[in-house]
């Protein structure tokens, strides 16, 4: 329980200190997506989250429009965009995501949330109960360079975070991820 309020207060506290102080980032990283691609600055997909609910996840734009709507794993490296490279590497693409923590859709810790196509990775995580917690900015499997492309893998692994998670582990995970440690979901 303890455990539970304290993410709870971490993640809403860190997720508004982060609008608040980063503002300014985010308007620069939009004008930088805009000026180097057509499109719009912030992408916006459906994704599986608590309870196997759909919900919105938004990311800054890293990828050309028109990319097929596919895992990361399944797309073709060239379709990112020059900045896209960047956003990806240093992990900003993410920040738009701390509106979904706001409204409690992630946490900061978590599993990755899946595409509704990833049938397989959708049953497995179902199975071992991964969908009882919100899903993650980053995760335990993510600091270890695993990603979607081997399901059994990446759950065995979100299984192994569920049995061990504490305020500690998910300190080590966020600094870790602040770092640069893991790759994050690799483009083909």
């Amino acid at each position: 329980m303890i455990y539970t309020l304290f993410k709870k207060a971490f993640d809403f506290g860190i997720s508004i200190l982060i609008l608040a102080l980063f503002w300014w980032l985010f308007l620069l990283i939009a004008l930088l997506i805009k000026m180097g691609s057509n499109g719009p600055a912030i992408f916006a997909q459906k994704r599986i989250g608590l309870n196997g609910n759909e919900f919105v996840c938004f990311k800054f734009r890293t990828m050309q429009v028109g990319t097929k709507v596919a895992a990361t794993h399944e797309v073709s490296s060239n379709q990112i965009t020059r900045i896209g490279g960047f956003l990806r590497k240093s992990k900003l693409d993410e920040l738009p995501q701390v509106w979904n923590i706001i409204k409690h859709e992630m946490s900061f810790v978590g599993p990755r949330p899946c595409l509704p196509t990833q049938d397989e990775l959708i049953q497995l995580r179902a199975e071992a109960g991964i969908f009882e917690d919100l899903p993650g900015i980053t995760g335990w499997a993510q600091i270890q360079g695993i990603d979607m492309s081997n399901p059994p893998h990446l759950v065995k692994t979100e299984t192994e975070y569920r049995s061990k998670r504490s305020i500690f582990l998910d300190i080590k995970i966020l600094l870790a991820t602040f770092i640069g440690r893991g790759n994050g979901d690799r483009t083909r």
